[in-house]
């Protein structure tokens, strides 16, 4: 398979985070025959006195999931379902939602146009920023995972 090489600019577009992590998530998924080996597995090895915090996202299906003092297998599911989120949308969870969103949308209108803009492209840029951080943490996680999945069963040198 030929791999085009990314200029250093399309090294860090969104589209190119998002690649990178579907194929992370897709290669841990091909290695990972048996999931269920990846239960009571911690994904990292603790270090001494290292205390870990915790850390919040919520998946396409509402639920908030914890991934402090989670298991592989936690990790592993956390991981698909963002990649389906990302392949596929996220489900949206009722009207009343998007009724909030749209009268604090119209609320926002009210401002003055080109201050209107500015704020746009400042929150663009900001949630654009933090996309691909979680983005470029995610893809860390199921490679971290799929090494780690690799060494558990004792396959530690395959694919390098």
């Amino acid at each position: 398979m030929m791999q085009i090489s990314e200029s250093n600019n399309q090294r860090h577009s969104l589209f190119s985070a998002m690649n990178r992590f579907i194929g992370a998530v897709n290669n841990m998924d091909q290695i990972v025959m048996v999931p269920s080996l990846l239960r009571d597995v911690p994904l990292e090895y603790e270090e001494k006195g290292e205390v870990n915090n915790a850390v919040v996202l919520t998946g396409g299906n509402g639920a908030a999931s914890y991934l402090t003092d989670r298991d592989m297998y936690s990790y592993y599911v956390l991981l698909k379902s963002i990649r389906n989120d990302i392949e596929w949308g996220v489900f949206q969870q009722g009207d009343d939602k998007k009724k909030e969103k749209l009268s604090t949308a119209v609320d926002k209108c009210r401002l003055d146009p080109e201050e209107e803009d500015e704020n746009l492209q400042k929150e663009f840029h900001f949630h654009l920023s933090g996309l691909h951080t979680v983005l470029s943490k995610l893809t860390r996680k199921a490679n971290t995972l799929t090494n780690r999945y690799k060494q558990e069963i004792g396959i530690g040198s395959w694919g390098q």
